[in-house]
């Protein structure tokens, strides 16, 4: 199989994973009794993401190829994943506290493996002599493809009275609303698990280790000596902080119209998880624009870009509903989310690559995703979920009702916030032969 199309199958099946629940996890919650605990299971992929991508990023630059951890994780995942299928199957209420600890375990080694596919795939395409810019964005506009599928798939899928069929219309049995979302997503995770031993080989450069640090693969830190890289660290853990919000409460706030009178049987209310697909649509597109934008403007113009877009994406929130016009607004919000994601998480993932050396590449990678998806995403889910909490309320039916206007507002403003700091603080290369090199500037 051509090269390309063997890592755009992995990054394929890399978010199918993720898809299969991110954005559907938040009405099953509500639906057996957990919703309040949402921000907590949203939060938690974050907590992980403070030391399990670096601890596998040390693993991968030292003792086991980025490929070969990147399918043991998802092999431990994919188990935990299936094991949360069986509790909801036994019980229409679960118990909290070992659902809760076994989301974990998945949550803990599936975080990694966003970090290692890319060390993986960029290790691959350089070991061939491929450009990661330029060849980088099309392979991985396909992880977003996979993300897409499954979300309509657990959209769509439905087992009533013991036959499986698909359906647009409202039914409680659908995927998104019940415990077989996560079946979907551990099947897929051992399918990965299965081709990662397929993939090239990254190898490791060995290298004696004189010092402690070097030894425990600590010299990712070092990149913070950087002003510059320090202060775009910062930003991402305070961008970052954005991230998980909609993953979150996208759906719930979508579906909760299903309690409000006029609007329980708008097209919209009963297919959120449809509708926020889509954000990853819009994903999927902005991706191919990254390596123009990355050359022509550089890392500072990208990275403001989506910080306004996410002002955008929450503020359209806040002013639409799922009823025409007010639904414009809604799909206007998930167009805006692509450039919010892509031109902060993949551009800043080809930045960090290009800006470290070739032996923590991993660790780098890793550190990445501390400062977003586990600092960053872990702080501002709680924080959102708090602020969402006191303004919105579970209802007997399953429906988080409240002034969701308000919440939107405060989650636009601090993307404001954020996003006139980085303008002020951040100082971009303004060489112009620099801005020529392969390096985003």
């Amino acid at each position: 199989m051509n090269l390309k199309l063997r890592l755009i199958l992995m990054n394929f099946l890399e978010f199918a994973v993720w898809g299969a629940y991110l954005t559907s996890m938040g009405n099953y919650l509500g639906h057996v009794g957990m919703g309040s605990e949402i921000s907590w299971f949203y939060a938690i992929q974050g907590i992980v993401s403070i030391f399990m991508p670096t601890l596998m990023g040390i693993i991968a630059d030292k003792y086991i190829q980025p490929q070969r951890i990147l399918g043991y994780c998802h092999f431990l995942a994919g188990l935990a994943m299936i094991g949360l299928c069986v509790m909801g199957s036994m019980s229409a209420t679960p118990d909290k506290a070992m659902f809760i600890g076994l989301y974990t375990f998945s949550v803990a080694f599936y975080m990694p493996t966003l970090a290692l596919s890319n060390t993986s795939a960029f290790t691959i395409l350089k070991n061939n002599g491929l450009d990661t810019v330029r060849d980088f964005p099309p392979i991985r506009v396909f992880g977003t493809v996979g993300f897409i599928i499954t979300m309509w798939f657990v959209n769509c899928a439905v087992i009533d009275n013991g036959a499986f069929t698909f359906s647009l219309m409202e039914n409680e049995n659908k995927f998104q609303y019940t415990h077989m979302q996560f079946l979907v997503s551990g099947l897929l995770s051992l399918v990965l698990f299965a081709y990662c031993f397929t993939l090239p080989q990254c190898k490791i450069v060995r290298k004696d280790s004189s010092s402690l640090s070097e030894t425990l693969g600590l010299n990712a830190f070092r990149l913070l000596k950087n002003r510059r890289m320090a202060l775009f660290f910062v930003f991402s853990c305070l961008l970052g902080m954005s991230l998980q919000i909609t993953n979150g409460y996208a759906t719930p706030f979508i579906t909760s119209f299903k309690g409000i009178a006029g609007m329980a049987d708008t097209f919209a209310a009963n297919n959120a998880t449809l509708l926020v697909s889509i954000s990853q649509v819009s994903e999927a597109l902005c991706i191919l624009l990254i390596p123009f934008f990355l050359r022509r403007y550089g890392i500072k113009t990208v990275m403001l870009i989506a910080m306004f877009a996410w002002v955008l994406r929450f503020g359209f929130f806040g002013l639409g509903n799922p009823a025409f016009p007010g639904v414009i607004l809604f799909v206007l919000s998930c167009i805006v989310y692509g450039v919010a994601f892509d031109f902060f998480n993949v551009s800043g993932g080809l930045f960090v690559d290009k800006e470290c050396d070739v032996k923590i590449r991993a660790s780098a990678q890793g550190l990445f995703m501390l400062m977003t998806n586990g600092l960053g995403a872990t702080i501002g889910t709680l924080l959102a979920g708090e602020i969402i909490n006191h303004y919105c309320q579970w209802t007997t039916e399953g429906y988080l009702l409240g002034d969701w206007r308000s919440c939107w507002f405060v989650f636009s403003g601090y993307a404001l916030a954020v996003g006139i700091a980085f303008a002020i603080v951040f100082k971009g290369r303004r060489d112009r032969d620099e801005s020529k090199r392969d390096i985003p500037n």
